[in-house]
């Protein structure tokens, strides 16, 4: 009996259910020659399509494993790889030629030599009909021009964040989540765009990470503002320290001190928080 496995390949990183090769058991990390709807090319294998594995996996490609992959295949990737440069730099040359405000990103060559996909960043639509033919008399293949924001091409193009570790969406991220300054100011995290940023310009994926931890547990805390009882007496709350689960609380003397939750006895009022436009701007 043949098992499905699910196999990540390409350069923008795809997920996919393949079925395995009858009565082999594919361990992760093989390296596997599959076939998908692109052609055949290469993947690795990440682990059995098990249900639970399945609910990660949005409309994943389904296809085959054909082999584990033999010392040809890795030799026919290493010169397809350099076969992508003399593209890219021929593909670079066609768009100034021809005027196209479209910027060339990368090239993938597909693995049996059945496409070329182009990737490009562009503000506006393209016409590429004569650029597409060209490309197809000179590589004698078929062409692909694929349209990408700028987060996938940090996901080409990128290799190591601010944190010193590979970029996260050229590792494990297959979907780009939305992320908000909210989710920055809630985690109080600097403002400084400069340091908030990633590798693609917009703000990092990884603020999106811990915020439903930190917008949990600052449901169980005062809101900013709110006046407050305990056993030291009223105050207002000035700010929270949402980890912690205290609150920085300024009582009627204008003493200001870090209060535990459970020291709150009671909150008297709970004035709805100010909020600003961008706190909501979403950046995909």
């Amino acid at each position: 009996m043949s098992l499905s496995f699910v196999v990540r390949y390409g350069q923008m990183r795809f997920l996919g259910e393949f079925v395995g090769l009858e009565g082999h058991s594919h361990p992760r990390g093989e390296r596997v020659a599959i076939r998908t709807d692109r052609g055949v090319e290469l993947g690795e294998v990440l682990c059995p399509a098990t249900e639970r594995a399945a609910l990660f996996l949005e409309n994943p490609i389904r296809g085959e494993i054909l082999r584990g992959a033999t010392g040809d295949d890795l030799a026919a990737e290493a010169r397809f790889a350099e076969r992508s440069i003399q593209a890219l730099a021929t593909c670079r040359e066609m768009i100034a030629k021809r005027r196209l405000q479209m910027e060339l990103i990368d090239v993938e060559v597909v693995l049996g030599g059945e496409r070329m996909v182009f990737y490009y960043l562009s503000e506006k639509r393209v016409d590429f009909r004569e650029l597409v033919k060209e490309l197809a008399r000179a590589f004698q293949t078929r062409i692909e021009m694929r349209q990408i924001g700028v987060r996938d091409e940090a996901k080409l193009l990128a290799d190591y964040g601010d944190c010193g570790k590979p970029v996260c969406c050229n590792t494990h991220l297959s979907k780009m989540p939305p992320v908000s300054m909210r989710m920055a100011k809630v985690q109080k995290t600097t403002l400084d765009p400069s340091k908030i940023s990633g590798r693609c310009g917009r703000l990092k994926c990884c603020l999106r990470y811990e915020f439903d931890t930190y917008q949990e547990l600052e449901r169980e805390l005062p809101p900013v503002g709110a006046r407050v009882v305990t056993a030291r007496g009223q105050g207002r709350v000035l700010a929270l320290e949402i980890l912690a689960r205290k609150a920085v609380v300024e009582f009627e003397d204008r003493r200001r001190v870090v209060v535990a939750m459970d020291e709150i006895l009671s909150v008297e009022s709970t004035p709805r928080p100010t909020r600003h436009d961008d706190d909501d701007r979403v950046e995909h």
